[in-house]
């Protein structure tokens, strides 16, 4: 089959999970050195309906980065009570801790600290009032301080993702926490939905729907339900990518003849703006972070390969050149790197490559690689794979270093995008 029909085909190709399944994360490698940690549980979590403990250690010790230290039936509330001393002979570097105190209305107020044991001192402390039920996401933020003030680099605990999922003769487009928790069904369809993409707002989802018997770009608020057809023209309607004002889309259109790349109007106003004109198939656009580039998948040199051009129009330059088969381009947020999919003999695997020079990177170790996504702070790649003859969704480190899994309780999980930081 050609390498590029090959390509479309598996973007419609559909995946079942069961809707309610949630992700479970394992550990398959982890960094050369962790950094030793300590997370005792918080006076009076057992009030919550989430421990919060529990979910902050799930988020900074699924990192790989960090080596938990037990913190046995020790459980300090303030700084005071922290016995330096005693965390050293432990093993520890840092200690995480804090309390939920009760208020008027049914709400509570959350205090936690962040201490460095080596120094005896508090790096952070922040105190958040929430409803019982926001304790989850609270964990989350937590996690995001902690894994700030310990790495220099904004945590994504309370970032989302989103994914397509099949049970049956139904498609749904499912959003849920980084981790897998809280799934939320965002569109269901007896027709096919592929190709989800988070606009940089974090509250809308561009996608594909066969609900017209063709494929049509649609805009979804996940906060509203409010759809919108951003692109439904004469033809096939796929591959969508947010510019970063949010306003417009790149998409991949048949309308004038072979699949080339648009600009759309994200509202779907106005006419579109034909960016590549080529005898070939152009597909899978995505904006560089700055907005200056359109890299997309093209065969106009024989197989396919990633090229990008002006997101104003103008000369069409190649980007990869290792490898006969490379597709699915995503740059890094700061835009000095692009992964990707390579095929190599059998086997499709997630490569990096730096934009400034150098070999590009393989940076998986499976066989059947599809759809990677860079978190929102540049630090992991979340990408679909198959495992034992399922689709499972994983993650790679931008180093390499760390790799994990994200299981489900039932089939296959297909086409994951990372959402933007909020």
């Amino acid at each position: 089959m050609h390498a590029i029909a090959r390509l479309l085909l598996l973007c419609c190709m559909g995946v079942a999970i069961r809707a309610n399944a949630e992700l479970t994360i394992e550990i398959t490698t982890q960094a050369l050195k962790q950094l030793p940690l300590s997370v005792t549980a918080f006076k009076s979590e057992g009030s919550l309906p989430q421990s919060l403990s529990a979910v902050i250690k799930s988020d900074l010790f699924g990192t790989g980065l960090f080596k938990e230290v037990d913190a046995g039936a020790a459980q300090p509330v303030e700084p005071k009570d922290v016995e330096s001393r005693a965390w050293r002979d432990k093993g520890a570097e840092a200690l995480v801790f804090g309390k939920v105190t009760p208020l008027a209305a049914g709400r509570v107020e959350i205090v936690f600290y962040l201490a460095d044991v080596l120094r005896e001192r508090v790096l952070k402390s922040l105190a958040f009032t929430i409803a019982p039920g926001q304790s989850r996401a609270t964990a989350h933020k937590i996690a995001d301080e902690v894994y700030q003030s310990l790495t220099g680099e904004r945590g994504v605990f309370s970032t989302k993702i989103a994914y397509i999922v099949k049970e049956g003769p139904i498609y749904r487009l499912m959003i849920a926490d980084a981790d897998g928790y809280g799934e939320q069904k965002i569109l269901e369809s007896r027709e096919p939905i592929i190709s989800p993409k988070w606009a940089p707002d974090g509250n809308r989802l561009a996608y594909v729907t066969f609900e017209e018997r063709k494929p049509i770009v649609m805009v979804q608020s996940i906060i509203t339900g409010t759809r919108l057809k951003a692109a439904a023209f004469k033809g096939s309607n796929s591959a969508p990518a947010w510019a970063p004002d949010g306003k417009r889309l790149a998409v991949t259109l048949t309308k004038d003849g072979s699949s080339q790349i648009y600009l759309v109007n994200a509202d779907g106003s106005g006419s579109p703006a034909r960016l590549t004109s080529s005898p070939s198939i152009d597909t899978e656009p995505v904006f560089s972070p700055d907005g200056k580039y359109i890299a997309f998948t093209s065969d106009r040199g024989g197989r396919p390969q990633i090229y990008r051009v002006p997101a104003a129009g103008g000369n069409v330059e190649r980007l990869t050149f290792s490898g006969n088969y490379n597709v699915s381009p995503r740059f890094s947020p700061d835009g000095t790197k692009l992964v990707y999919v390579q095929q190599d003999g059998n086997s499709f695997r997630v490569m990096q490559q730096d934009l400034n020079g150098g070999q590009p990177q393989v940076m998986t170790d499976t066989d059947e690689d599809e759809s990677p996504s860079f978190s929102p702070n540049g630090k992991m790649i979340l990408y679909a794979t198959q495992v034992r003859g399922r689709g499972v969704l994983a993650t790679v480190s931008n180093d390499g270093r760390v790799r994990q899994r994200l299981f489900t309780q039932a089939a296959d999980v297909r086409e994951p995008t990372w959402g933007p930081l909020r």
